[in-house]
Protein backbone atom coordinates (compact mmCIF):
# COMPACT_ATOMS: atom_id res chain seq x y z
CA UNK A 1 0.00 0.00 0.00
CA UNK A 2 2.30 2.67 1.24
CA UNK A 3 5.17 3.83 -1.40
CA UNK A 4 7.18 6.05 1.24
CA UNK A 5 5.39 5.78 4.40
CA UNK A 6 4.81 3.01 7.06
CA UNK A 7 1.43 4.43 7.16
CA UNK A 8 -0.96 1.75 6.08
CA UNK A 9 -4.10 4.23 4.27
CA UNK A 10 -1.64 6.43 2.40
CA UNK A 11 0.73 6.74 -0.17
CA UNK A 12 2.91 9.20 0.84
CA UNK A 13 3.78 11.69 4.19
CA UNK A 14 3.90 15.13 3.73
CA UNK A 15 5.30 17.54 6.87
CA UNK A 16 5.51 20.98 5.46
CA UNK A 17 6.68 22.16 9.31
CA UNK A 18 7.30 20.26 12.57
CA UNK A 19 6.20 20.60 16.04
CA UNK A 20 2.77 21.12 17.87
CA UNK A 21 1.03 20.78 21.36
CA UNK A 22 -0.58 18.09 22.77
CA UNK A 23 -4.40 18.67 23.30
CA UNK A 24 -6.15 15.50 24.84
CA UNK A 25 -5.51 12.04 25.70
CA UNK A 26 -4.93 10.53 22.47
CA UNK A 27 -1.84 12.46 22.32
CA UNK A 28 -0.59 10.94 25.69
CA UNK A 29 2.13 8.95 23.85
CA UNK A 30 2.21 11.10 21.01
CA UNK A 31 4.69 9.54 18.70
CA UNK A 32 5.51 12.35 16.56
CA UNK A 33 6.13 14.70 19.94
CA UNK A 34 8.96 11.86 20.85
CA UNK A 35 10.62 11.76 17.36
CA UNK A 36 10.82 15.04 16.90
CA UNK A 37 12.52 15.73 19.90
CA UNK A 38 14.85 13.20 20.21
CA UNK A 39 15.61 13.12 16.09
CA UNK A 40 15.10 16.29 15.20
CA UNK A 41 15.98 18.72 18.14
CA UNK A 42 12.01 20.10 18.11
CA UNK A 43 10.55 20.30 20.57
CA UNK A 44 6.93 19.90 21.58
CA UNK A 45 4.34 22.33 23.46
CA UNK A 46 2.79 25.83 23.45
CA UNK A 47 4.91 28.74 22.63
CA UNK A 48 7.75 26.28 21.03
CA UNK A 49 8.77 27.70 17.49
CA UNK A 50 7.19 25.24 14.89
CA UNK A 51 10.16 24.03 12.06
CA UNK A 52 9.65 24.65 8.62
CA UNK A 53 10.85 21.96 6.45
CA UNK A 54 13.17 22.10 3.79
CA UNK A 55 12.53 23.14 0.09
CA UNK A 56 13.67 19.72 -1.16
CA UNK A 57 10.79 18.22 1.19
CA UNK A 58 8.35 20.81 -0.44
CA UNK A 59 9.77 19.30 -4.24
CA UNK A 60 8.30 15.74 -3.13
CA UNK A 61 4.85 16.62 -3.70
CA UNK A 62 5.64 17.69 -7.16
CA UNK A 63 7.35 14.77 -7.97
CA UNK A 64 4.36 12.36 -7.05
CA UNK A 65 1.94 14.40 -8.80
CA UNK A 66 4.00 14.22 -12.03
CA UNK A 67 4.10 9.95 -11.17
CA UNK A 68 0.76 9.82 -10.60
CA UNK A 69 -0.45 12.08 -13.32
CA UNK A 70 1.86 9.55 -16.18
CA UNK A 71 0.47 6.14 -14.17
CA UNK A 72 -3.12 7.65 -14.52
CA UNK A 73 -3.95 7.28 -11.02
CA UNK A 74 -3.95 9.19 -7.98
CA UNK A 75 -1.78 8.88 -4.65
CA UNK A 76 -3.05 9.58 -1.04
CA UNK A 77 -1.11 12.08 1.15
CA UNK A 78 -1.49 12.45 4.64
CA UNK A 79 -0.21 15.82 5.87
CA UNK A 80 0.97 16.27 8.45
CA UNK A 81 2.14 13.19 10.82
CA UNK A 82 4.66 15.83 12.63
CA UNK A 83 2.20 18.58 13.24
CA UNK A 84 -1.41 19.74 12.92
CA UNK A 85 -1.87 21.92 9.98
CA UNK A 86 -4.87 23.92 11.92
CA UNK A 87 -2.39 24.44 15.07
CA UNK A 88 -3.45 28.31 16.18
CA UNK A 89 0.80 28.85 16.75
CA UNK A 90 1.64 28.10 13.14
CA UNK A 91 2.16 31.33 11.43
CA UNK A 92 -0.52 32.02 8.62
CA UNK A 93 1.45 32.15 5.42
CA UNK A 94 2.81 28.84 5.57
CA UNK A 95 -0.61 27.50 5.85
CA UNK A 96 -1.33 29.85 2.58
CA UNK A 97 2.09 28.04 0.95
CA UNK A 98 0.73 24.61 1.43
CA UNK A 99 -2.71 25.41 0.06
CA UNK A 100 -1.43 26.59 -3.30
CA UNK A 101 1.06 23.79 -2.99
CA UNK A 102 -2.30 21.36 -2.74
CA UNK A 103 -3.73 23.11 -5.26
CA UNK A 104 -0.52 22.81 -7.84
CA UNK A 105 -0.67 18.83 -7.15
CA UNK A 106 -4.04 17.82 -8.83
CA UNK A 107 -3.51 14.31 -8.90
CA UNK A 108 -3.23 13.88 -5.22
CA UNK A 109 -5.42 13.61 -2.92
CA UNK A 110 -4.21 15.18 0.79
CA UNK A 111 -5.19 13.63 3.62
CA UNK A 112 -5.45 16.44 6.38
CA UNK A 113 -6.10 15.16 10.06
CA UNK A 114 -6.24 17.66 13.02
CA UNK A 115 -7.39 17.88 16.47
CA UNK A 116 -8.20 21.14 15.88
CA UNK A 117 -11.35 20.62 13.75
CA UNK A 118 -12.67 24.31 15.72
CA UNK A 119 -10.20 26.25 13.44
CA UNK A 120 -10.50 24.70 10.55
CA UNK A 121 -13.02 26.40 8.32
CA UNK A 122 -11.39 30.11 8.89
CA UNK A 123 -8.30 28.98 8.62
CA UNK A 124 -8.44 27.42 4.97
CA UNK A 125 -10.41 30.47 4.54
CA UNK A 126 -7.93 32.53 4.99
CA UNK A 127 -5.32 30.81 3.05
CA UNK A 128 -7.20 31.09 0.08
CA UNK A 129 -10.21 28.39 0.62
CA UNK A 130 -10.67 24.65 0.32
CA UNK A 131 -8.94 23.04 -2.76
CA UNK A 132 -10.85 20.25 -4.39
CA UNK A 133 -8.72 17.80 -3.47
CA UNK A 134 -8.56 17.88 0.56
CA UNK A 135 -9.76 14.96 2.42
CA UNK A 136 -10.44 16.29 6.03
CA UNK A 137 -10.39 14.31 8.68
CA UNK A 138 -10.35 14.31 12.67
CA UNK A 139 -8.84 12.22 15.83
CA UNK A 140 -11.42 10.76 17.33
CA UNK A 141 -10.73 8.87 20.03
CA UNK A 142 -13.39 8.67 22.72
CA UNK A 143 -17.58 9.32 22.57
CA UNK A 144 -16.54 13.14 24.43
CA UNK A 145 -14.33 14.00 21.73
CA UNK A 146 -17.05 11.95 19.31
CA UNK A 147 -19.74 13.79 20.35
CA UNK A 148 -17.66 17.65 20.37
CA UNK A 149 -16.04 17.38 17.13
CA UNK A 150 -18.20 15.49 14.47
CA UNK A 151 -20.65 18.15 14.03
CA UNK A 152 -18.14 20.66 13.74
CA UNK A 153 -16.54 18.15 10.94
CA UNK A 154 -19.55 17.96 9.03
CA UNK A 155 -20.25 21.82 8.96
CA UNK A 156 -16.81 22.53 7.96
CA UNK A 157 -17.89 22.70 3.99
CA UNK A 158 -15.41 22.58 1.09
CA UNK A 159 -13.21 19.39 1.51
CA UNK A 160 -14.05 16.44 -0.95
CA UNK A 161 -14.56 13.88 1.79
CA UNK A 162 -14.52 13.90 5.66
CA UNK A 163 -13.40 11.26 7.65
CA UNK A 164 -12.49 10.06 11.11
CA UNK A 165 -9.22 8.50 12.53
CA UNK A 166 -10.14 6.74 15.51
CA UNK A 167 -6.38 6.12 16.42
CA UNK A 168 -5.58 5.14 19.30
CA UNK A 169 -9.11 4.02 20.00
CA UNK A 170 -9.43 4.43 23.81
CA UNK A 171 -12.67 3.52 24.51
CA UNK A 172 -16.15 2.24 23.02
CA UNK A 173 -17.74 5.53 20.70
CA UNK A 174 -21.14 5.13 19.63
CA UNK A 175 -21.77 7.18 15.73
CA UNK A 176 -25.32 8.92 15.09
CA UNK A 177 -26.91 7.86 12.32
CA UNK A 178 -27.67 11.05 10.92
CA UNK A 179 -23.70 11.51 10.99
CA UNK A 180 -23.20 8.74 8.56
CA UNK A 181 -25.86 9.47 5.77
CA UNK A 182 -25.63 11.99 2.96
CA UNK A 183 -30.00 12.80 2.92
CA UNK A 184 -29.59 14.53 0.25
CA UNK A 185 -26.91 15.29 -2.38
CA UNK A 186 -24.40 17.57 -1.31
CA UNK A 187 -24.93 17.01 2.36
CA UNK A 188 -22.16 16.68 5.05
CA UNK A 189 -22.10 13.36 6.35
CA UNK A 190 -19.04 11.20 7.31
CA UNK A 191 -17.02 9.31 3.80
CA UNK A 192 -14.44 6.91 5.74
CA UNK A 193 -13.55 5.31 9.37
CA UNK A 194 -10.07 4.66 10.00
CA UNK A 195 -10.02 2.34 13.38
CA UNK A 196 -6.36 1.24 15.41
CA UNK A 197 -4.92 0.27 18.41
CA UNK A 198 -2.09 2.04 20.44
CA UNK A 199 1.29 1.32 19.40
CA UNK A 200 4.70 2.10 21.58
CA UNK A 201 6.41 1.82 24.67
CA UNK A 202 4.03 3.17 26.48
CA UNK A 203 0.82 1.89 24.59
CA UNK A 204 -2.59 1.38 25.97
CA UNK A 205 -4.53 -1.54 25.01
CA UNK A 206 -7.75 -1.49 22.53
CA UNK A 207 -11.00 -3.79 23.71
CA UNK A 208 -12.03 -5.23 20.93
CA UNK A 209 -15.86 -5.16 21.45
CA UNK A 210 -14.92 -1.25 20.45
CA UNK A 211 -13.43 -1.76 17.27
CA UNK A 212 -16.11 -4.63 16.05
CA UNK A 213 -18.82 -1.86 17.31
CA UNK A 214 -17.28 0.67 14.74
CA UNK A 215 -17.16 -2.17 12.19
CA UNK A 216 -20.56 -2.78 12.25
CA UNK A 217 -21.90 0.36 12.65
CA UNK A 218 -20.35 1.27 8.93
CA UNK A 219 -21.65 -1.80 8.04
CA UNK A 220 -25.38 -1.36 8.97
CA UNK A 221 -26.16 2.12 7.55
CA UNK A 222 -28.79 2.16 5.24
CA UNK A 223 -30.81 4.78 3.44
CA UNK A 224 -34.35 4.77 1.53
CA UNK A 225 -32.94 2.90 -1.22
CA UNK A 226 -31.11 0.17 0.69
CA UNK A 227 -27.71 -0.58 1.96
CA UNK A 228 -24.95 2.64 1.93
CA UNK A 229 -22.12 1.40 3.98
CA UNK A 230 -19.54 3.46 5.02
CA UNK A 231 -16.20 2.49 4.31
CA UNK A 232 -14.01 1.17 7.39
CA UNK A 233 -10.17 0.88 7.54
CA UNK A 234 -8.44 -1.27 10.30
CA UNK A 235 -4.98 0.06 10.54
CA UNK A 236 -3.61 -2.37 13.30
CA UNK A 237 -4.37 -3.85 16.77
CA UNK A 238 -1.36 -1.88 17.79
CA UNK A 239 0.87 -3.12 20.50
CA UNK A 240 -2.04 -5.38 22.56
CA UNK A 241 -3.52 -8.37 20.91
CA UNK A 242 -6.80 -10.55 22.03
CA UNK A 243 -5.33 -13.12 24.06
CA UNK A 244 -7.85 -15.50 22.97
CA UNK A 245 -6.87 -15.07 19.39
CA UNK A 246 -3.01 -15.47 19.66
CA UNK A 247 -3.01 -19.42 18.98
CA UNK A 248 -0.64 -19.88 22.17
CA UNK A 249 -1.02 -20.37 26.28
CA UNK A 250 -0.33 -18.02 28.17
CA UNK A 251 3.11 -20.56 29.67
CA UNK A 252 4.10 -20.00 25.98
CA UNK A 253 4.39 -16.63 25.60
CA UNK A 254 8.20 -15.47 25.59
CA UNK A 255 9.30 -13.96 28.56
CA UNK A 256 9.83 -10.84 26.68
CA UNK A 257 6.50 -10.08 25.30
CA UNK A 258 4.33 -11.03 28.71
CA UNK A 259 2.73 -8.01 28.95
CA UNK A 260 -0.73 -8.63 29.94
CA UNK A 261 -3.53 -6.23 31.00
CA UNK A 262 -7.03 -7.20 31.77
CA UNK A 263 -10.73 -4.88 30.81
CA UNK A 264 -13.20 -4.93 33.96
CA UNK A 265 -15.05 -7.61 31.85
CA UNK A 266 -12.38 -10.00 32.31
CA UNK A 267 -10.94 -9.52 28.15
CA UNK A 268 -7.28 -10.28 28.31
CA UNK A 269 -5.39 -8.42 25.96
CA UNK A 270 -1.14 -9.41 25.91
CA UNK A 271 1.14 -7.25 24.63
CA UNK A 272 3.03 -9.03 21.57
CA UNK A 273 4.27 -5.83 19.42
CA UNK A 274 2.26 -3.98 16.24
CA UNK A 275 3.90 -6.67 14.10
CA UNK A 276 2.88 -9.81 15.44
CA UNK A 277 -0.53 -8.58 16.63
CA UNK A 278 -0.94 -7.46 12.50
CA UNK A 279 -4.17 -5.89 10.92
CA UNK A 280 -6.94 -8.61 10.92
CA UNK A 281 -10.24 -8.23 12.63
CA UNK A 282 -12.11 -11.69 13.62
CA UNK A 283 -9.86 -12.73 10.66
CA UNK A 284 -10.25 -10.28 8.27
CA UNK A 285 -8.39 -7.50 6.97
CA UNK A 286 -10.92 -4.65 6.39
CA UNK A 287 -9.39 -1.91 3.85
CA UNK A 288 -12.29 0.13 3.13
CA UNK A 289 -12.21 3.69 0.94
CA UNK A 290 -14.58 6.22 -0.34
CA UNK A 291 -15.45 4.95 -3.53
CA UNK A 292 -13.86 6.92 -5.70
CA UNK A 293 -10.47 6.77 -4.38
CA UNK A 294 -7.83 4.72 -5.83
CA UNK A 295 -6.01 2.13 -4.18
CA UNK A 296 -3.02 2.01 -6.10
Amino acid sequence: MAENSAIEWTHHTFNPWIGCTKVGPGCDNCYASDLAQARLGVEWGPGKPRRHTAASTWKQPRAWNRKAESAGTRYRVFCASLADVFDNEVPAEWRAELFQLIRETPHLDWLLVTKRIGNAGKMAEAAGGWPGNVWLGISVVNQVEADRDIPKLLTTFGPRYRFLSMEPLLGPVHIRDHWLIHHHPGDAAIDWIIVGGESGPRARPMHPDWARSLRDQCASVTIASGPAPVPFLFKQWGEFSDFDHIGMGWNDLPDRIRGRQQFIDGKAMVQIGKKRAGRLLDGVQHDGYPKEASNA
